[in-house]
Parts: C-alpha cells; sequence; structure tokens
C-alpha cells in the first residue's frame, strides 16, 4: 500500500476518539441580507420562510441541527471541490481548533478572490461572524503516523486529488472527521473537515459569537473587532 492509498478497512483500523470544538467563521449575511427588504419583524420572519423554502433539502442527519451546522452539508460543492470534498461528493464541515486558524483560512480564500480579479485592487471590510461547534467522533489524524508519511500530499496547496480520494474511503471506513494541519495558517495550526452530521455532540453551536470585519489587500488580510482586538496575515507564503 502506497502513503496515499488507503482502503476502508485500512482506514478504519487507525480510527481514535476525536472531541472538542472548533471554530467556523462565515460571513454574516443570513439575516441582514432580508431585512434589508422588508420593515417589519413579522414580514422578515415570513420571507425567511420562504427563502428556507427554495434552498436544497437538507440530507439525512441534518434534519435538526442549526442552520450553521447544517449548510455546509446542504449545499453543492463548488466546480472544483475543496481539500476533502470532490464535485460530487457529499457535504463536508470544516472547522479549526484555534480562531487564528479559521482567520487565515477564510482568509486566504477571500484573499485568493481579490488576485484573481485583476479589477480589484482591494476588497473593503466585511461582517464575518465567528462561531464554535462540538464534535465527538472517530477520526483519522493525517499527522500522524502512518499518514504523516504522506504529508506532502495532504498539504499540497492546490492539488486537493489525494486529499479528496482520501475523504472518500476515509468515508467508507466509517471516519466522522479527518485532523489535518492547516495549509494557510503560518502557525500550522490544527483543522477538521467533519464528515459526518451525526459527530456533532451538541445541534446547536455555543450561544456566544464573535463579530469581527475582515479587509482584503494584495498584500495581506486584516481582520479587527470591537476592544482593539486585530489578527493580520501576509500573503507572501500563500503566493
Amino acid at each position: 500500500m502506497s502513503s496515499t492509498t488507503w482502503t476502508p478497512t485500512g482506514v478504519s483500523s487507525e480510527l481514535a476518539r476525536y472531541a472538542g470544538p472548533l471554530w467556523r467563521v462565515v460571513e454574516s449575511q443570513r439575516f441582514a441580507s432580508t431585512m434589508k427588504l422588508v420593515d417589519t419583524v413579522a414580514e422578515q420572519a415570513l420571507l425567511e420562510e420562504l427563502v428556507e423554502e427554495a434552498k436544497p433539502a437538507r440530507p439525512p442527519g441534518t434534519e435538526k441541527l442549526h442552520y450553521l451546522l447544517a449548510t455546509p452539508f446542504r449545499y453543492p460543492s463548488a466546480r472544483h471541490g475543496s481539500r476533502f470534498r470532490g464535485p460530487a461528493d457529499p457535504g463536508v464541515f470544516y472547522g479549526c481548533e484555534a480562531l487564528r486558524t479559521g482567520c487565515a483560512e477564510v482568509g486566504y480564500w477571500r484573499w485568493r478572490f481579490l488576485i484573481d480579479a485583476p479589477a480589484l485592487e482591494r476588497v473593503d471590510p466585511v461582517a464575518m461572524t465567528a462561531f464554535r461547534a462540538h464534535v465527538e467522533t472517530q477520526a483519522v489524524d493525517l499527522r500522524r503516523t502512518p499518514f504523516a508519511r504522506a504529508a506532502t500530499a495532504w498539504t499540497h496547496p492546490t492539488d486537493y486529488t489525494a486529499t479528496q480520494a482520501f475523504a472518500r474511503v476515509a468515508r467508507e471506513g466509517r471516519a466522522g472527521a479527518i485532523v489535518y494541519r492547516s495549509v494557510r495558517d503560518p502557525d500550522g495550526g490544527t483543522c477538521a473537515a467533519v464528515l459526518d452530521p451525526g459527530a456533532f455532540k451538541k445541534r446547536l453551536p455555543d450561544r456566544e459569537t464573535q463579530e469581527w470585519w475582515l479587509a482584503v489587500r494584495p498584500d495581506g488580510i486584516a481582520w479587527r473587532r470591537g476592544q482593539g482586538e486585530a489578527l493580520e496575515f501576509d500573503a507572501a507564503p500563500w503566493k
């Protein structure tokens, strides 16, 4: 067996308990977008119901989850997929053990959007919400032996062929999540790709959330929030 070729049985034999909170950062747009279109709370509630009916049906296992937890499993993948999800694969909830890592991961993709749009000089600050979800499941950790031998494949900056193939096998091997090293965080923080919506210990995220503003420039990204908190990432390592 090569370092990147695994069978469901092989993956299953390496499963271990993984538990703890994961940070995820998303754009703060759900209610703000509909509030702009109506005058009263009742009208907004009705509009939200209509919007909900127009969305794709929730896949099995997500019916009782809060929308922030269910959304990654509900919508189709991007054209080329993501690190552990091919275009035709089921949904994946990406989270990070540290908020900083989550900000680096999300910020990278906003930076890529800017770089791929030459007409733009910058992306003005956008409101973002950071929240935590608790998971408890059987997982494989790609940072550890024997998976670590293929670290180059797991952490390739643009080629997801090996990771997407591994995720398919991991699903067959009953893995609820894949733990891996962040490719975008210069500090190499820990990320987890949650494959099974049943991995969530609670159906709701933590009540406390954090509101941040993200600004993007060609040379990097900056995060700001109240009380003078800030995070900055230089884009040089991403080029």
